[in-house]
């Protein structure tokens, strides 16, 4: 395939580099690469869409990794210590297993829920098992909307 597979937001927010993330396993890249959001200000429940085209590999109710054809699995993680809410205040929407397209949802959360127990709401995207500081972005700093490109697989 000659174009770059593109990495879109799977909510809408402030982009921020991984550096400053409130979690040790994500600033310090030790998944891999990547961005994370600051999701926007939302009253009710938020949509979290596939990032990439490609084949649910894990799905959990905080997370999901979306493995693509040319081999890259994509994470998606939706808080910060938010595993310890079992799942409290999450929807899914797909199926481990599923063929997902870029955009297609995944999750719903509510976003009170994690600020009620006391969480980060940051939403990691991260290439797994990258190098650190191989994935870069233009994007840092600025408000994306959901699925507006946020990198590309190196």
């Amino acid at each position: 395939m000659n174009d770059a597979t593109l990495i879109l937001s799977p909510v809408a927010g402030q982009v921020i580099s991984l550096g400053e993330v409130p979690d040790p396993v994500f600033s310090a890249q030790m998944v891999g690469s990547g961005v994370a959001l600051r999701p926007a200000a939302s009253d009710g429940p938020v949509e979290v869409r596939s990032p990439v085209a490609g084949k649910i590999l894990k799905l959990h109710p905080h997370a999901f990794v979306v493995f693509t054809d040319d081999k890259a699995g994509v994470l998606v993680h939706i808080g910060i210590d938010t595993v310890k809410m079992k799942g409290e205040g999450f929807d899914l929407v797909a199926a481990e297993g599923d063929r997902v397209q870029a955009g297609d949802l995944v999750v719903t959360y509510d976003p009170a829920a994690i600020a009620a127990a006391g969480y980060s709401d940051v939403v990691p995207v991260v290439l797994m098992d990258s190098k650190p500081d191989s994935v870069t972005s233009a994007h840092i700093g600025t408000d994306v909307a959901t699925g507006d490109p946020l990198f590309e697989l190196p």
